[in-house]
């Protein structure tokens, strides 16, 4: 288990609190405007997003990691490599849902934190596509087993995550209600789903 800022030794109740503040974090991303603030598509966006998120929880939130992970037997980019990595991707082109796509399935591979980078990432392509194409993602209307088989294909073939994040597609760009899903959707993915967003109290 993660060494974390709140003194939690059991995994279930870090991965319960975790979900709850972090939540929380999420709603004030939204709701304060903070991404507007960073250049969609930068490494500094997706870090000040991590940062946000994470910062109650961890000591790494919003810092580029500095171990190899990996997920099953899929390794992600080395740490030797993770930095030329990052600066390639920022350098990628997001003029088009094509491009953006693109841009996102590269970041996921570099997977460049210890921890929590599917939300943060979500919440990083969101942003590119509010500010380059006027559109996000409805993730409600992502299956969750699609989304995750996609995901794992996409580094070879993102034909099928392109189609299917596509078909979610909505100009409904400043409904609270469809990021509040969203990120309820995000989290499920990665099998947090004890909070509502909606029903979550703000922090005092």
């Amino acid at each position: 288990m993660l060494e974390n800022k709140l003194g939690i030794t059991n995994s279930a109740e870090l991965a319960r609190e975790e979900e709850r503040i972090s939540k929380l974090r999420a709603l004030e991303l939204f709701d304060n405007g903070m991404l507007s603030s960073v250049k969609a598509g930068t490494v500094e966006a997706l870090r000040l997003i991590h940062r946000h998120l994470f910062c109650d929880i961890y000591d790494f939130a919003g810092e580029i990691r500095t171990v190899n992970i990996a997920k099953g037997s899929f390794r992600f980019a080395p740490i030797m490599y993770l930095d030329a990595a990052l600066q390639s991707i920022e350098r990628m082109p997001e003029s088009s849902f094509d491009e953006i796509i693109e841009k996102y399935v590269e970041m996921n591979v570099a997977h460049p934190f210890r921890e929590g980078n599917g939300r943060a990432t979500r919440i990083w392509l969101d942003h590119m596509l509010r500010c380059e194409i006027g559109q996000v993602i409805d993730w409600s209307m992502v299956d969750k087993e699609d989304y995750l088989l996609a995901m794992e294909r996409s580094p070879v073939r993102d034909t099928e995550i392109k189609h299917i994040l596509r078909q979610a597609l909505t100009d409904r760009t400043e409904d609270r209600l469809v990021f509040m899903k969203g990120i309820d959707t995000s989290y499920q993915y990665e099998g947090y789903s004890t909070y509502k967003t909606q029903n979550l109290k703000k922090k005092v």
